[in-house]
């Protein structure tokens, strides 16, 4: 059965470095001059940045593929705004990892339904966009025998979400998460006390550490996105990210894992939505 939520992906991200902050806000300028360049510097992958939640400091963190020039590159950021940057050192790789949930499968992955949404008379579920390709079929069983219906959108790399129509009315689409009634959409506040519910490792709940985060992959950077503090584990990309009975996100990657505890990135659902003129229901 296809409910509305599971999902697939990790990123890799433990392990930091600590450094001072600036005084509040006295360093915002600078940390934004800095992204912009950071964004302009950045040819790789491997690396992670945003603003922390003060705003007043960069945060950047590069992981252990990140050698060379492209260490230099990113170092020469950092010493140029001093105190407004704070460089991490990764142990593990940023990377998407993806496997499976027990939500929805293509013939190549196993990813979970975000959450469920309609247009008119025609219902969809949303999740991650790298685990799907236009036109890709989806099924909801593991033996690939039950069809839901085919990928009509996908908006990767960049953004990461894709649209799943439903074809088979026999497959049932809830407009729920697990329990959850889902009522409507909430806009991701920093400190927000949210909860995360994965193919792989469940329902797992933190809270909204800061916004506007980007990260690249072999496959592109994603911008624009939720840093929280929830931990997620391969099988969990597309799962939804809520606070009550409001959905805020779904899942792109993270880093760590759920018997270590980790950090985990999602892409706001307002977008989602408003970029397929859908809603939940």
């Amino acid at each position: 059965m296809v409910s509305g939520l599971l999902a697939a992906v990790a990123l890799a991200v433990p392990g930091a470095a600590a450094a001072t902050d600036s005084p509040a806000g006295a360093a915002a300028p600078a940390a934004r001059t800095a992204a912009a360049q950071l964004q302009d510097t950045v040819r790789g992958t491997g690396v992670a940045w945003g603003a922390d939640a003060s705003g007043d400091t960069l945060r950047i963190q590069v992981d252990p593929t990140v050698r060379g020039a492209d260490l230099a590159a990113v170092q020469r950021v950092a010493d140029r705004y001093g105190s407004a940057v704070r460089v991490e050192r990764l142990d593990t790789p940023l990377t998407l990892r993806l496997s499976g949930g027990d939500a929805a499968y293509t013939s190549a992955y196993r990813c979970t339904v975000g959450v469920n949404v309609r247009k008119g008379t025609t219902d969809y579920f949303v999740t991650a966009g790298h685990c799907a390709g236009v036109g890709s079929t989806w099924y909801a069983d593991a033996g690939r025998t039950t069809t839901v219906g085919p990928t009509v959108s996908v908006d990767f790399p960049g953004n990461d979400y894709a649209l799943v129509a439903y074809a088979n009315g026999a497959v049932p689409r809830p407009g729920t998460i697990g329990s959850v009634d889902i009522t409507g959409v909430q806009d991701p506040v920093v400190g927000l006390s949210v909860c995360m519910r994965g193919g792989t490792s469940g329902v797992h709940c933190g809270v909204i550490l800061a916004l506007n985060q980007s990260v690249s992959f072999p496959e592109g950077t994603i911008t624009g996105l939720i840093r929280t503090n929830i931990c997620s584990e391969p099988g969990d990309s597309g799962a939804p990210l809520y606070s009550g009975d409001k959905v805020i996100g779904i899942l792109v990657g993270g880093s760590g894992n759920c018997a270590s505890g980790g950090t985990s990135y999602f892409q706001p659902i307002r977008e989602v939505l408003n970029a397929y003129g859908v809603s939940v229901y």
